[in-house]
């Protein structure tokens, strides 16, 4: 079994707001008649294997971790659909309170390391600040990123992030990863013309085979993921939920 929870929440959204409208429509292309439920190893990740805590409505911030916690107690690896980038912050702190730091793999555009933003230090551009910070991971590995600012080199040094920038990006040289792990995966770090919903397109991005290949290489127990940044509001035809649902399936298989 693997616990699902939906997280309906972008108030911490910088530019647009969408990722609110994900979760239900990440479930709905997970269940489309277009496609199937097998994962690309032939197993078939079908409704049986999900408690599914449905999708919450969260007016406040913080009881995103109360929520997460509850859900943890299940025993179960866990996956978050989002939301916004700012839900992994209150994730992790919950997860931590259980296993203690993890290792975490972060698959995106953007560092997400600011200290604060616009004023804000829990905005979707800092979650990775607080949680390195808390130190409730005991490596941070980040793949994608292509937005790298002065601050947010400067606070990667600080919190010894592992940064393989997509200029950088070999397929054939991925990190080893040793521990047990968080996945955060950001829509974003698809190049927009895989997954043009999402509100902050960053050209030269990962391909969807890219992120396949990259899910399918992980060799050590996935304890809890995310995937979050999807905006419907900017999806054309629906095609960035169905690759949220492929990514979806490729996750659970994982955990399984």
């Amino acid at each position: 079994m693997i616990t699902l929870q939906g997280i309906v929440f972008d108030a911490k959204s910088s530019f647009l707001k969408g990722p609110s409208l994900a979760p239900p429509l990440i479930r709905k292309a997970y269940h489309s008649a277009s496609a199937n439920y097998f994962a690309e190893n032939g197993i078939e990740i079908s409704p049986k294997i999900w408690l599914d805590k449905g999708d919450y409505e969260i007016a406040d911030y913080f009881e995103i971790e109360k929520i997460t916690s509850t859900n943890l107690n299940f025993d179960y690896p866990l996956i978050t659909l989002g939301g916004d980038h700012s839900i992994t912050y209150p994730i992790l702190k919950a997860l931590y309170k259980k296993h203690g730091a993890v290792d975490i793999l972060h698959i995106d555009a953007h560092a997400d390391l600011y200290n604060d933003f616009e004023g804000d230090p829990y905005s979707h551009a800092c979650p990775f600040a607080r949680i390195m910070e808390n130190k409730f991971a005991s490596r941070l590995v980040q793949i994608g990123i292509r937005t790298l600012s002065q601050h947010q080199k400067e606070q990667a040094e600080l919190f010894g992030v592992e940064i393989i920038q997509m200029k950088d990006f070999n397929i054939h040289k991925l990190p080893e990863l040793k521990n047990p792990l968080y996945l955060s995966l950001d829509i974003d770090a698809l190049d927009p013309a895989y997954a043009p919903g999402v509100s902050h397109h960053e050209p030269g991005g990962l391909s969807t085979r890219d992120i396949i290949t990259i899910i399918q290489n992980i060799k050590v127990p996935i304890l809890a993921a995310d995937i979050v940044e999807y905006n419907p509001t900017r999806d054309i035809n629906g095609m960035t939920a169905m690759v949220s649902a492929k990514l979806l399936k490729e996750i659970a298989v994982k955990m399984l």
